[in-house]
């Protein structure tokens, strides 16, 4: 139950800090903020995987760490602005 509530806190503080280095029009509020930290974290779990550098199962719900994080949900972001520019 700790290791949820942890990842949910964590994650809020990641997305609401990549929503102030990635500049733009984001759309909803805390949660969605707390979903691109926690989407962020799996991302970085999963690239550092493809390269070799964490191991372990994305289940257990366990960030990867902070500054990995962190430049997941900023990779995110940036996905989303290109995609959202691209379908204007």
């Amino acid at each position: 139950m700790f290791s949820l509530l942890g990842t949910l806190i964590i994650g809020l503080i990641v997305g609401a800090i990549a929503k102030l280095i990635v500049r733009g029009e984001e759309p909803g509020g805390c949660l969605v903020t707390m979903a691109i930290g926690v989407a962020g974290s799996f991302i970085a779990f999963y690239l550092g995987r493809l390269l070799g550098l964490t191991h372990g199962h994305p289940g257990t719900l366990r960030p990867v760490g902070f500054i990995p994080s962190l430049i997941g949900a900023i990779i995110l972001l940036l996905f989303y602005h290109w995609i959202r520019r691209r379908n204007r």
